[in-house]
């Protein structure tokens, strides 16, 4: 699947999305409280929102959050998962067109999304929609791909197999990410967490990327296969460990800056 069709290729991928992605270290939500003025009620539009799991950590922390998602298998995820809250509201639009109206959120976010955005469109729409003095937030989570013996081999397997890994992975495109907030400062943060999985756990964590080739293609077993034979040379007490750094971007937008860059 081309890495351009970003609204799509999750489409299959939805419940090992669900089970086994990651959410994000609580500092996150510490940190824009103590750093960006979060409050309990202050409106949010969490851009890209998938299934809801970044959603979800703005919820509980009482926030009303606009779920803006195009792929509609993610975002039916998303508002099943999410219905218990009522300050969730779920929106089919884009990062570049988010349905929103002008003025209507204290916060724009982007959890593991914002390497698909048109930049320069989508920061327009985010100035629209933020009220003055409003804040961005971008957030990755990244896999480390060289801190144990396992990690090292997970990378090659992704490597050897992956569909059109090297065009997505995160490291490359979310160093574009001063494009969101050039000429305004923005500040970086950086957490650890981790991940443990047995074997069930360790497929759909691999399954769930967009990246990896599905249950009809030709490399689909031999990289199963090789990934039990991985979990059986790495596991201690029947467990593998993901590590990840997440890494936390924020700034204000303004209306000032962008014009004048543009």
């Amino acid at each position: 699947m081309p890495a351009s069709n970003a609204t799509s290729r999750f489409s299959d991928r939805v419940e090992n999305y669900v089970r086994y992605r990651p959410g994000y270290p609580p500092e996150v939500l510490q940190t824009l409280a103590s750093e960006c003025g979060l409050e309990p009620n202050h409106v949010v539009a969490d851009i890209a929102s998938g299934t809801g799991i970044w959603s979800r950590m703005l919820l509980e922390n009482g926030n009303c959050v606009f779920g803006v998602e195009p792929n509609a298998e993610m975002r039916g995820a998303g508002e099943r998962l999410l219905a218990r809250f009522p300050k969730f509201i779920s929106s089919a639009g884009t990062a570049e067109a988010t349905t929103l109206a002008d003025q209507r959120v204290d916060f724009v976010t982007a959890a593991q999304a914002a390497h698909w955005f048109d930049r320069k469109r989508a920061r327009e729409e985010f100035l629209r929609i933020l009220r003055p003095g409003g804040w961005l937030v971008l957030l990755w989570n990244q896999r480390c791909t060289d801190s144990t013996p396992f990690l090292r081999a997970y990378e090659q397997l992704l490597l050897r197999y992956g569909t059109d890994y090297q065009d997505v992975r995160h490291e490359n495109t979310s160093r574009a990410v001063n494009e969101f907030f050039d000429p305004a400062p923005f500040r970086e943060r950086t957490f650890d967490m981790r991940q443990e999985f047995e074997y069930e756990g360790l497929e759909g964590r691999l399954l769930s990327s967009s990246y990896v080739p599905g249950p009809q293609h030709p490399k689909h077993a031999p990289m199963l296969g090789e990934l039990r034979r991985m979990f059986d040379a790495y596991a201690v007490v029947g467990r593998v460990a993901f590590e990840y750094e997440t890494h936390m971007f924020f700034g204000r937008l303004s209306w000032s800056d962008f014009l004048r860059e543009s």
